[in-house]
C-alpha cells in the first residue's frame, strides 16, 4: 500500500443475525450480489431494504391489456416493476412513458430498466407530478392507450430514514416525495393553525384525537421523526383513560402514529389536489377505449376515484367503470403484507 492509498474502512457489523438498520442491510441493498439473501427476505414476506414489490401486477396487466405498438403512461414509475411487466407486453413497436415525483428513486429505476434492454424509444422518464398529466400529450399520437397510477408510497421510501418518512426510524421531519418542492412537515407544525392542524388530521386520517394532537404539535419545533413520535405518544398516553390496559394503549399509540404520519404526508404533498387534477384530466388523454387502472391505499383517495369514474359514466366519458374494488389475492396479502389494503379501480375511455 502506498501512502496515497486511504486506509481500509471495515464494515459497520451488528449484533445477531438479522440486521435492524437501514444502512446494516447491506446484502439487501445489494440484490445483485446477494440475491439469495433477499430471497430469504421476501420469503419471510418481509420487503428487503431498497426494493419495492409492486402489487396487483397481474391484475393490473389483465385490465389494462397492453398490446405491442401501443403508448402508455406509468404515472408513478416508482421501483418500475409494473412499468418492466407492461414494457414486456407493449414490444414491438410500444412505447411507456413513466413519470415520477422523487428526485432520488427515478434515476435509479431509469439505470435498473435500462439494464434489463428498454432503450429511450421503448422507455421516457420524466421527473414530473402527474397532475401534469396534459403536459405529457404532445409525446403521444392522440393520447395514451392505457395509464397506470399506484397512489401507494415506496417501500424505498419508507424504508430509508434519510427520507424521513417512518416513525420506526430516526431522521429528518420531511414527508415530501421530492424535498425540492413545498415545505417540509417540519415546517408546515410550525406555520399551520391549530384549527387547521386538527381539520386535516381529522380529513386526511380520520384521527380521533385530532384536537389534542393539534393544541400539542401546532407551532413545535421538531427536526427529526422522532422528536414528532415521542410527542405524539405522550400526547396519546394523557388523551386514554387512566384505567387502559397496557397493551391496548401500545396499540393506540401505534395507530395514532400511523394517522398522525400519514396526514401531514398527505398534506405536505398535496396528494388529493393533485389526485383530483389527474382524475380530471384523464379522459381527454385517453384514446378512444383507452384503459386507466388505479391503486388507492387510503380510503379517501378510493372514495375520489369511484366518485370520478362513476361521474364519468354517467356523462358519457366511461364506456365501463369497476363495479367494486378489487384487492390483493390471499397470496399476494401473505406474502406481501404491504397489498393488504390496496384498492385497485379502473375504467374505459368511451
Amino acid at each position: 500500500m502506498t501512502d496515497a492509498d486511504p486506509p481500509h474502512k471495515r464494515r459497520v457489523r451488528y449484533a445477531g443475525t438479522h440486521p435492524r438498520q437501514f444502512e446494516h442491510k447491506y446484502k439487501e441493498l445489494d440484490p445483485a450480489r446477494h440475491s439469495a439473501e433477499v430471497n430469504k427476505v421476501m420469503q419471510r414476506g418481509q420487503t428487503p431494504a431498497g426494493m419495492h414489490r409492486s402489487i396487483c401486477v397481474d391484475e393490473i396487466l389483465a385490465i389494462l391489456n397492453p398490446q405491442p405498438g401501443q403508448t402508455g403512461l406509468d404515472a408513478t414509475l416508482g421501483f418500475g416493476g409494473h412499468a418492466q411487466a407492461m414494457l414486456a407486453r407493449i414490444q414491438p413497436g410500444g412505447k411507456l412513458l413513466g413519470i415520477d415525483v422523487d428526485p432520488f428513486e427515478l434515476p435509479r429505476t431509469t439505470e435498473r430498466l435500462r439494464a434489463l434492454g428498454f432503450d429511450e424509444a421503448q422507455l421516457v422518464t420524466l421527473q414530473r407530478n402527474f397532475s401534469e398529466l396534459a403536459t405529457l400529450l404532445p409525446q403521444t399520437m392522440g393520447g395514451f392507450d392505457f395509464v397506470l397510477a399506484d397512489l401507494g408510497v415506496s417501500s424505498m421510501q419508507i424504508d430509508n430514514p434519510a427520507r424521513g418518512f417512518s416513525f420506526r426510524a430516526d431522521g429528518p421531519l420531511d414527508l415530501r416525495l421530492d424535498p425540492g418542492n413545498g415545505i417540509s412537515a417540519s415546517a408546515l407544525l410550525q406555520s399551520v393553525t391549530r384549527a387547521r392542524l386538527r381539520d386535516l388530521l381529522t380529513d386526511n386520517a380520520d384521527e380521533p384525537f385530532a384536537a389534542e394532537l393539534a393544541a400539542a404539535l401546532q407551532g413545535q419545533y421538531l427536526e427529526t421523526t422522532f422528536a414528532l413520535a415521542d410527542l405524539v405518544r405522550a400526547t396519546i398516553e394523557r388523551a386514554l383513560p387512566p384505567k387502559m390496559a397496557q397493551a391496548e394503549r401500545l396499540v393506540e399509540k401505534k395507530k395514532a402514529l400511523q394517522r398522525t404520519f400519514q396526514a401531514l404526508r398527505i398534506e405536505v404533498n398535496n396528494e388529493f389536489g393533485v389526485l383530483d387534477r389527474l382524475l380530471e384530466d384523464l379522459p381527454a388523454c385517453l384514446k378512444p377505449g383507452g384503459r386507466v387502472a388505479i391503486l388507492s391505499f387510503h380510503s379517501g383517495e378510493d372514495r375520489r376515484v369511484k366518485k370520478a369514474f362513476q361521474t364519468g359514466q354517467r356523462a358519457g366519458v366511461y364506456a365501463q367503470v369497476a363495479p367494486d374494488a378489487i384487492r390483493a389475492s390471499f397470496e399476494e396479502r401473505h406474502a406481501n403484507p404491504r397489498s393488504t389494503s390496496a384498492k385497485l379501480r379502473w375504467a374505459q375511455r368511451a
